[in-house]
């Protein structure tokens, strides 16, 4: 059997360990309320969060009162141990160098999986901060993307009327066959009651906030920088809600049984 370690990560890693011990021997390090024990050498598989480390380099570890560094776990891998985290870049691979390295983000099933919890999670943003309902609401989605063409099903089914924001004629051309109407993302206009962006680009800055009306409401599902200026938001007097990780915070276990998936197909694809 082999023996995996997952290190680090919110509560999404807990449950991918609970969902990865039904075939493995597993352990949990970074987590200082857990019943998994912790590892104690010849790991054969090393499992780190979506975003692998912290701003000082340190294995991601919100749940933890101590800090977790990469050199604390690398004695513990035996030689040629797979590592597969989200994200992966030169510091994962300078830090477990000599392993082998997976991204399970850049895995289509797992985005698509994703994305769905991240819209499910939006809509749920939307839902408690808005005093009107989505029926027949005016909505803008900011990119045709996965989350954009999800939220954009799930708008429909509430009964919101859906414009996308595009800026390529793919774009286009898949909010038509979604029977949506679509506009050029630097003309967006500004008639909606709620506007989701998904593009990490200052789209919303002053100049174009400022032809929203005050009780427009914003949901920024963008990564860094985000698509709205979230300043000249607060001094026009708009909401705007920079809903980053809608995963762990909204269906944690469901997260992390997705990045469970991932690992075992890793796991079997690699023999």
């Amino acid at each position: 059997m082999d023996k995996i370690l997952i290190a680090g990560g919110d509560e999404r890693q807990l449950y991918c360990a609970e969902a990865l011990s039904e075939k493995y021997e597993v352990y949990v390090s970074g987590h200082d309320k857990t019943s998994f024990p912790s590892p104690e050498g010849n790991v054969d598989c090393l499992v780190l969060p979506v975003i692998p480390f912290d701003a000082e380099g340190n294995i991601y570890s919100p749940n933890s009162e101590r800090l977790l560094i990469p050199e604390d776990i690398r004695p513990l891998l035996r030689s040629g141990a797979v590592v597969i985290a989200g994200r992966t870049d030169e510091r994962t691979a300078h830090c477990f160098s000599g392993h082998p390295i997976a991204d399970y983000l850049s895995r289509e099933d797992f985005c698509i999986k994703n994305a769905f919890l991240t819209a499910e999670g939006a809509v749920e943003l939307a839902i408690s901060a808005l005093s009107v309902s989505l029926n027949g609401l005016s909505v803008l989605i900011v990119g045709m993307g996965r989350i954009g063409c999800i939220l954009a099903e799930l708008m429909k089914a509430f009964g919101a009327q859906v414009t996308a924001a595009v800026h390529n004629p793919k774009g286009a051309a898949k909010a038509a066959v979604m029977g949506i109407a679509s506009v050029d993302s630097a003309d967006t206009g500004s008639d909606y009651g709620l506007v989701f962006n998904t593009v990490p680009e200052k789209i919303f800055g002053k100049h174009v906030l400022e032809g929203f009306s005050r009780r427009t409401l914003f949901i920024d599902l963008a990564s860094a920088p985000g698509g709205v200026d979230i300043s000249a938001a607060e001094e026009l007097g708009i909401k705007v809600i920079w809903a980053r990780g809608l995963p762990a915070k909204c269906s944690p276990e469901t997260a992390g049984r997705i990045i469970a998936d991932a690992v075992e197909e890793i796991l079997a694809e690699r023999g």
